[in-house]
């Protein structure tokens, strides 16, 4: 047992002393309590709003991959059914392909390496944004059930001409 009296002297059940202060109980509980709730924002996060975590897709020769199929030629593939793939490029100081068209409500599974040095891509107003490595290929997953303009942009200091490193995402509404 494990007294809180603010006596040390007074020897427990066991017969030794034990003392624990009124506020480091507190501070002890209250640490818990705060270990309760960020796993609890993590599980709604990832559950309740969909977050996700950019998945590592597989591994490719950086120097190499802009070479071999499906990436030497990026962009956008129909996979039927309001599926829809895209492979994009991140280099010095571009995005292949730097505009995108898709229907309102499709699915886009985006697949996007570097093939120089580490970038960034933002989705503005969505949860997709990746860190590009060389040699790696991320992928995220999102349905766009509303029209409109997705700039997206590298978000990783890539070098002198990082601030023009953008291109856009266009959903479109259906006929137009």
């Amino acid at each position: 047992m494990i007294s809180t009296d603010s006596d040390p002297t007074n020897p427990g059940e066991d017969g030794r002393t034990h003392h624990l202060d009124v506020y480091e109980r507190r501070w002890m509980i209250a640490s818990v309590a705060l270990l309760v709730v960020f796993a609890a924002s993590v599980a709604v996060a990832g559950f309740g709003l969909g977050f996700q975590v950019p998945g590592h897709e597989s591994r490719v020769d950086p120097n190499t991959v802009a070479d071999s199929p499906p990436w030497n030629n990026p962009g956008l593939r129909d996979l039927g059914n309001g599926e829809y793939e895209v492979y994009v490029i991140g280099r010095q100081y571009l995005f292949e392909p730097n505009e995108i068209r898709v229907p309102v409500g499709a699915t886009v599974t985006f697949y996007v390496t570097s093939v120089d040095v580490q970038h960034g891509f933002k989705l503005q107003d969505t949860n997709i944004n990746m860190q590009i490595v060389p040699g790696h290929i991320s992928k995220l997953t999102r349905t766009f059930e509303k029209a409109g303009e997705f700039p997206y942009i590298c978000n990783e200091y890539c070098g002198l001409g990082h601030a023009s490193m953008a291109g856009s995402l266009i959903v479109e509404a259906q006929g137009g």
